[in-house]
């Protein structure tokens, strides 16, 4: 037999081991240089910064059977998801309760909380229940003013003034539930009370 045929016939015997080693090469090569999974990535903390803004806005809530429950509108809101906060620029407030009984509230800012569950109004803060039914008006004006709306209270620590009626008491600082119709006056309190009608 020529060399030629000799040598074709040893590499026809060993083709199958020499591909065999050959696969087994290239994966290995791609096994080491295939980049490795990356652990769970940590979230990058939330910087205070707003992830939107609008102005000159108005956003109304409705209840399941279509009445409106609240409306609020001002010249600029900012969202910060760090803190699911609304700041709000010139806002201006318009709450309905179940009842009926509307509640405005007006400040040059506030500080809402995502649900609008509460609001803190700052400078110029007013918050007024509309008469209903044997209730009359309440009015409460200072600088500083904390709105609870699920929960029908507001407080302040700071100075304020209430007004229902033909009265007007100032104090230090309040705490009113609406619910058990309770206003607890704290600090300096100076009351004028109009007189009962006959």
């Amino acid at each position: 037999m020529p060399w030629h045929a000799r040598v074709l016939d040893v590499v026809s015997s060993y083709l199958p081991l020499l591909l065999m080693g050959l696969l087994a090469l290239s994966t290995w090569w791609l096994v080491s240089n295939t980049p490795l999974p990356e652990g769970e990535r940590v979230a990058a903390p939330l910087r205070h910064e707003p992830d939107y803004t609008m102005t000159q806005f108005m956003v109304q809530r409705f209840a399941p059977d279509g009445s409106m429950r609240a409306q609020i509108e001002g010249d600029m809101l900012r969202h910060y998801p760090d803190t699911d906060t609304l700041e709000i620029d010139n806002v201006r407030l318009r709450a309905v309760a179940p009842s009926g009984r509307v509640t405005l509230a007006t400040a040059r800012r506030a500080v809402a909380s995502g649900d609008g569950s509460e609001v803190q109004l700052q400078g110029g803060a007013r918050v007024t229940r509309e008469a209903s039914g044997a209730d009359g008006a309440i009015d409460f004006r200072g600088e500083f003013l904390h709105a609870f709306i699920n929960t029908e209270r507001v407080r302040s620590h700071l100075p304020v003034t209430v007004r229902s009626g033909g009265s007007e008491m100032r104090a230090d600082a309040l705490d009113y539930d609406h619910r058990v119709r309770e206003l607890r006056l704290s600090g300096r309190v100076r009351a004028t009370f109009a007189p009962a009608r006959p």
